[in-house]
């Protein structure tokens, strides 16, 4: 049995294993399941009391503030009132949540503030069919997370890493896969995708983010056909739950500020508006290396996000959001002027302007939560202008989505489905030219038109299944089959296995996903018959939750093994001189294997350690190397202290990197491609240290921390940059920091 077989298999056996639990099961009812938070602390809440509206049928959280409540009898009951002395109770709309569980942050009563939960949420759900991690707004401000790239550093699933030495662009790898092959979403909606890669990471500010999900592997077929390493769903703030003001402010040693506003309206009890404004700004010139160049580049920008939402109370929500971004950057030698037009000193810049529209709307049965239709549109014009010393790209991107989506039940709620249509359009237009070659026009119109079907079981004691299946048909390509599962078993009380396998495709977009290599003097050569990418994910995970001292712990494993059918293949291998992308002649695969644990060992003390093992490997010229400045090992360790009352807070963070296989550098004549993996250069093993230490107080809190605490530095990051143009130019093998130590200091000021 080969590789891809295996995959099949499992799909097969799982659709034969839901059709004989769905005729087996007639009469149970799968219960309602959640967690139950403090909302100003994001702390569980045990023993709160959760009860359906109008009968008597009630539970109570457990120590993690998680919950099970079977459904009552009664069809028109969908209503769960949640109580705990000295909060504010709340009720709850099951069928209007339209998630697989419920997350209920409870406020605190204005004459009880003294009331503190000393209980802390896990990150890692219990509660979903797939292996998510879950970053909460009270992990967001452990660290400075002026934008999104920054809010994973106190986290091991994900790592943030920079493109290159000039342009300050940042990428997420997951599975030890570049961030491309990971579906980024804004509120279950597909979004930053395609010619935004390169810098999408900064056009989400930290302050608008509720929470972030990190899937690891295979997620659902209604969000389409592309992820293949997983899903980082983010969570912007909801109109009507999130404070009434709040503001941010945040300044570094190098001359860069922040400045961030939320302000939100409840305008009638059906009616509530946010407002999320960004801003920052660097204008200072700094080169700390002293090698010419500035350590980052001069940027601006202004980010703006408003989110309408009208909840009718009678099974119809609509919500809608519009967004506009305007970024400028300028890097290069600190003599350059891009003002002046400045063609003797070399420079990058860039000017993006982005504009995004979104509306969705959902009716639920009266009677039947269960029960709902919704409607989701979105659109996005993204348009850059850029330049990396005599290299110029230009893009625009233009991109409509309509998804129309339907779930019910199938007897009872222990057998639920979701199917629909969905439609995807997407018109990229690109201009590039290199140096003295002519200049390159890459146009694409893609028209994707889709159906999916996703059945889900769930018993009321320990299994849950997903099975989901889409067919699409694209206009260049033709027919996408996307098979996916996943299957959730308590095998006790404490302990999880998940188990994750399906398919994923996807088109690539060559130089915006290799951006950071046009900061070199190697050329680009693109073969004219890519095809799209086609991938195979299996893995898995197992999660034992239990006590330390009475506290509640984590301890989790994950193993997961993407296979590639086909890759677009950036090769820096065979000539350094050049970067040729095509389609894989070979195998390629990545596996990663990721340990962690996260106890309280100590009133107060929180402890994350984790370990992960990376084998990315990809066939060059006929041989299978490693990838290109990806680290089989790395280590994470934080350590996260606060006081009663969370008045004083404290975060230490450590990451460890192993060796790192390099490219060759160019205008070396007497280069050659080696065929020997032990003959590679590899970059040094080495650490990284940050901390923050915050003070608050009623609405207000102060914070100051210090990035790359030892001050650790790559030496030499620009390769000839003492002559720019010339052949030897390489600012795009960056494997540490740059720039060395970063102090920062900051506020925030909330309004509930």
């Amino acid at each position: 049995m080969n590789f891809f077989e295996m995959p099949r298999l499992l799909l097969v056996g799982a659709l034969s294993l839901g059709a004989v639990a769905s005729q087996a099961q007639s009469a149970a009812i799968a219960p309602v399941r959640g967690q139950v938070t403090d909302a100003a602390t994001a702390s569980a809440v045990p023993g709160a009391v959760v009860r359906w509206l109008g009968t008597t049928d009630a539970t109570t959280t457990d120590d993690k503030g998680a919950f099970s409540l079977v459904r009552p009898a009664r069809a028109e009951a969908s209503q769960l009132i949640v109580s705990f002395l000295g909060y504010k109770a709340d009720t709850v709309n099951v069928a209007a949540t339209g998630s697989p569980y419920l997350r209920v942050a409870l406020r605190r009563n204005a004459e009880l503030q003294e009331v503190r939960v000393e209980a802390q949420a896990l990150s890692y759900s219990s509660l979903t069919p797939t292996n998510t991690q879950v970053i909460t707004s009270r992990d967001l401000t452990k660290s400075a997370c002026c934008n999104l790239a920054e809010s994973f550093e106190t986290n091991a699933a994900v790592e943030v890493s920079t493109t290159d030495a000039v342009s300050g662009a940042k990428q997420i790898q997951l599975l030890g896969l570049d961030g491309a092959y990971s579906l980024l979403t804004v509120d279950n909606q597909p979004a930053l995708r395609g010619l935004s890669t390169p810098y999408r990471l900064s056009y989400l500010s930290g302050t608008w983010i509720e929470s972030i999900d990190i899937i690891k592997g295979m997620g659902s077929v209604v969000n389409g056909y592309e992820g293949i390493s997983g899903q980082v769903n983010v969570r912007l703030k909801e109109p009507d739950k999130t404070d009434r003001l709040s503001f941010n402010a945040y300044g570094n040693d190098l001359g860069k500020f922040d400045l961030n506003l939320n302000a939100s309206a409840r305008l009638t009890n059906k009616l509530s508006t946010v407002l999320l404004l960004h801003s920052d700004h660097l204008g200072r010139r700094v080169d700390r290396n002293k090698d010419g160049f500035m350590d980052l580049p001069l940027a601006t920008q202004y980010n703006a996000f408003n989110k309408w939402k009208y909840n009718t109370g009678k099974g119809i929500v609509t919500e809608v959001g519009l967004g506009a971004l305007r970024e400028t950057r300028e890097g290069g030698q600190l003599q350059f002027r891009k003002e002046a037009n400045d063609t003797t000193h070399y420079g990058t810049t860039l000017t993006t302007d982005r504009y995004t529209g979104y509306a969705k709307t959902s009716y639920t049965w009266a009677g039947r939560p269960y029960q709902s239709l919704g409607l989701l549109l979105s659109g996005t014009n993204h348009d850059f202008n850029s330049q990396y010393g005599r290299t110029t790209y230009d893009g625009t991107q233009r991109t409509g989505q309509a998804t129309l989506l339907f779930q019910s039940v199938l007897g009872t709620t222990a057998h639920t489905y979701r199917t629909g249509l969905s439609y995807l359009y997407d018109d990229y237009r690109e201009v590039f030219q290199q140096k003295t070659i002519p200049v390159e026009h890459r146009n694409r119109l893609e028209r994707v038109p889709g159906a999916f079907a996703e059945y889900t079981y769930q018993n009321a004691k320990n299994l849950t299944l997903v099975t989901g299946l889409r067919l699409d048909h694209h206009n260049l390509y033709g027919w996408f089959l996307t098979p996916r599962l996943n299957v959730k078993f308590d095998a006790t009380k404490n302990t999880v296995l998940r188990l994750a396998a399906g398919r994923g495709f996807r088109t690539a977009n060559p130089l915006a996903e290799n951006s950071g290599m046009l900061v070199s003097s190697r050329r680009f050569v693109i073969d004219n018959n890519l095809t799209p990418e086609r991938a195979w994910n299996v893995g898995g995970s197992f999660t034992q939750y239990f006590t330390v001292a009475g506290r509640a712990a984590t301890f989790i494993t994950d193993y997961y093994h993407t296979e590639f059918q086909n890759q677009v293949v950036a090769d820096m291998y065979l000539n350094p001189d050049y970067l040729r992308l095509g389609n894989l002649n070979g195998r390629s695969f990545s596996r990663s294997l990721q340990t962690e644990v996260q106890i309280e060992p100590l009133k107060g003390l929180q402890a994350k350690a984790a370990y992960k093992y990376l084998d990315v490997r990809t066939t060059y010229a006929g041989e299978l190397l490693p990838k290109v400045l990806t680290p089989k090992n790395r280590l994470f360790l934080n350590l996260s202290y606060a006081t009663a009352f969370d008045k004083w807070r404290a975060d230490l963070t450590m990451q460890g990197f192993g060796r790192r296989p390099l490219a060759g550098a160019p205008g070396k004549a007497d280069h050659q491609h080696s065929f020997d993996e032990g003959a590679l250069a590899y970059a040094p093993r080495f650490a990284l240290f940050n901390t923050q230490l915050t003070r608050a107080f009623k609405h207000w809190e102060v914070y100051a921390g210090v990035e790359n605490l030892l001050d650790y530095r790559q030496k030499d990051p620009i390769m000839g940059a003492a002559d720019p143009f010339g052949p030897t130019f390489d600012a795009a093998m960056v494997w540490g920091p740059t720039y060395g130590r970063l102090t920062y200091m900051g506020l925030r000021f909330r309004l509930e």
